[in-house]
């Protein structure tokens, strides 16, 4: 029994030492940010601004020279600059702690047509990799289940919470689904070519797509017996409280894709990756459909695309008047996402202004994901979701977060890493 208690008693310290930090408490009193310059995110920069918030929400907003009275703990933000928080859209933070541990990996699920499960119930609070997003200035999230042919239902979640319940920003808020690729390539394992060739069960895949909606939607109208809880998930996208996300890259497959949906009704269309995105630009214009696009750091994809095409992708399709937002999905994507910001610097490198960069991950996202009514910018009744960074926070150098704030709570910015840092600064100073 005495060993017993000891095993018990160490794995409880262990549970604690390896947990997140603690959420922050509640917003109780006015803040006033005071002299720094407030990038708004909606392309709108104010020098020495005036910055305040009250029970979680942003009450003012506009230049230090305003004859306004300051409210509660004043923070003196002279020379640094104010952000709202960034927005990781197609995500699955959360969801997968560490790959090795089949324990820890809640990012798919079995079956190819899962529209109605809901990432958000298993999203982790409690990951150590969530909490490394937060002093990169990454403070909300679009959880997204992976896998199959329609991979389930995404959530938008704030990075600062006891639970999901608490994370959440807006639950059950797309549904996700990979589009029939209409190339595939040489099984090398089996000896074949690994070169690019025509898929030829592409039409038969589509076929078994359409199908598949009609019986949902028969489903639906008669809401006959017994439950069929995938059926349900879809009606959704039909009555317009779901958006479609469709993860998609090459130029066929994202006409398809536009063509499905209108054929089908729905309302929200996002194209997710979009590689080829700028092919069908005029299309995507004419359908008012938004892209979250692949990762920037990415290389070219076929031998005869321009070498810098996925730098300069965003900035074609923005000039082509197309809502565009930014997305971290592939290889080590979880450790990953805390770059996000620097992935929009590298567009101002290719031709976007830094205030249309920060847009990508900040209100286009918020549109695109259907919460720009409250977070993305700041703007007077907003969530006062937002953070100080002492240099500009697109720029590995100098994005240095001072304080940050999610629903106007202040919230810690150490991790593993920071405690890491701080325990070795000690070790090699003597």
């Amino acid at each position: 029994m005495r060993t017993l208690k000891i095993l018990i008693l160490t794995l409880c310290v262990s549970a604690i030492s390896f947990a997140q930090q603690t959420p922050g408490d509640k917003q109780t009193q006015a803040i006033t940010i005071e002299g720094a310059t407030a990038h708004l995110g909606n392309g709108d920069v104010i020098e020495n601004a005036l910055i305040m918030f009250e029970n979680g929400t942003l009450t003012f907003v506009g230049s230090a020279n305003s004859k306004i009275a300051r409210k509660g703990t004043i923070i003196d933000a002279k020379g640094k600059h104010v952000y709202p928080g960034f927005i990781a859209p197609n995500a699955t933070l959360g969801l997968v702690e560490v790959d090795a541990v089949r324990a820890s990996d809640d990012e798919d699920e079995v079956g190819a047509m899962n529209p109605h499960i809901r990432s958000l119930i298993a999203y982790n609070t409690e990951s150590k990799v969530v909490e490394s997003m937060r002093p990169n200035g990454v403070l909300m999230a679009q959880i997204t289940p992976r896998g199959g042919r329609i991979s389930g239902t995404s959530s938008v979640v704030q990075l600062d919470a006891w639970n999901w319940e608490d994370a959440a920003i807006k639950a059950d808020d797309a549904i996700h689904l990979n589009w029939p690729s209409n190339y595939s390539r040489g099984r090398w394992w089996l000896g074949e070519p690994n070169v690019l060739k025509e898929n030829k069960n592409y039409a038969k895949e589509i076929e078994e797509l359409t199908n598949y909606f009609a019986q949902s939607k028969a489903y639906n109208a008669n809401k006959t017996t017994p439950k069929d809880l995938p059926f349900e998930a879809l009606n959704g996208l039909m009555d317009g409280s779901k958006r479609l996300f469709v993860h998609v890259d090459y130029e066929k497959g994202i006409t398809d894709a536009i063509n499905f949906a209108k054929a089908e009704n729905i309302k929200h269309l996002v194209i997710v990756g979009g590689y080829e995105a700028n092919n069908v630009a005029h299309l995507l214009k004419q359908n008012n459909v938004p892209v979250l696009l692949q990762r920037t750091h990415s290389r070219p994809k076929g031998d005869d695309h321009d070498y810098d095409l996925p730098y300069k992708l965003a900035t074609q399709l923005v000039n082509s008047g197309i809502l565009v937002g930014l997305e971290n999905a592939g290889d080590m994507e979880r450790m990953n996402t805390r770059n996000l910001p620097f992935l929009a610097g590298t567009t101002v490198a290719h031709g976007l202004t830094k205030a249309q960069a920060l847009s990508l991950i900040t209100l286009n996202t918020a549109k695109i994901l259907g919460v720009d009514d409250i977070v993305g910018s700041l703007e007077v009744g907003k969530d006062a979701t937002l953070f100080i960074s002492q240099g500009d926070a697109l720029d590995m150098r100098t994005n240095k977060l001072d304080q940050a704030f999610i629903q106007g709570r202040t919230i810690s910015l150490e991790t593993h890493q920071t405690e890491l840092y701080k325990r070795y600064s000690e070790k090699y100073k003597k």
